[in-house]
């Protein structure tokens, strides 16, 4: 009989991070998650009362490092690690950029990710086992007029995704990032409505330029982006590394214009 895979999630109280939450959950893993957000965790705490919870700033190393070890004493080991953490970052042209805004997403989006990956490959590389989930997103593949930091961090992320992957094969450890098109969801609400006042431009032609910038036509939900999540966890994912694997659709820009 196969084990429970142990996992981590990081910013697992809503939206992808919750999803990913759920579908592993359904997979009968035992999970241990972080979250920004208080209100966010004691729902989830008391939906899912299984799931160890840690309300937590991904960008504070020393409590991302708390964090971690009392997660891994829970668990006793580390199957998955999803760095899931991230923010929209602002919205503006480049011009306009406050350095502070542009150092927050790189942190949120890509340091966090770094943590995450440094304190689990030495935990994957003694059990000679191990699958590495990065959050990136279409960002990390096309330029994104207005959305300058948050492209440059996804990008980042797929080059920390390749570069892990390349060290840590040798060990029978997996590592991947997942690129998600525009994720149905307050989150994409709150971006379209960003980019709808920097531009001037009507709010429902700025969400249909984004449904209509994927060949289906659609934006993407929670849910299609955690089952790609348990399938690279999976032993049919057994040689699936160091890849960026969209679930987006197809899309053909990031530019709304």
């Amino acid at each position: 009989m196969t084990s429970p895979q142990r996992v981590m999630i990081t910013a697992g109280g809503a939206g992808i991070g919750l999803a990913i939450v759920e579908a592993f959950l359904r997979e009968g893993a035992s999970i241990q998650m972080c979250d920004v957000d208080p209100e966010a965790l004691d729902q989830v705490s008391e939906r899912y009362p299984q799931i160890g919870s840690t309300c937590l700033d991904v960008t504070d190393e020393a409590a991302f490092d708390r964090w971690f070890d009392d997660a891994l004493d829970d668990l006793g080991g580390l199957d998955v690690m999803v760095n899931n953490a991230g923010i929209a970052g602002p919205t503006c042209a480049i011009e306009d950029m406050d350095t502070d805004a542009w150092r927050q997403c790189l942190d949120v989006c890509l340091d966090a990710q770094m943590f995450g990956c440094r304190r689990a490959v030495p935990v994957m590389k003694d059990q000679k086992s191990g699958c590495i989930i990065n959050i990136s997103s279409t960002a990390g593949l096309f330029g994104f007029p207005l959305r300058t930091p948050y492209a440059a961090a996804k990008w980042g992320v797929i080059g920390l995704t390749k570069s892990v992957a390349a060290e840590v094969g040798p060990f029978n450890i997996r590592c991947n990032a997942i690129c998600p098109g525009a994720v149905a969801g307050p989150r994409i609400d709150r971006v379209i409505n960003a980019e709808a006042r920097t531009s001037g431009k009507p709010v429902e032609e700025v969400r249909e330029a984004y449904a209509s910038n994927s060949s289906r036509r659609r934006f993407v939900e929670a849910s299609e982006i955690a089952d790609m999540a348990v399938f690279l966890a999976s032993p049919g994912a057994a040689m699936v590394s160091g890849e960026a694997i969209s679930v987006d659709g197809h899309t053909q820009t990031l530019s709304a214009n």
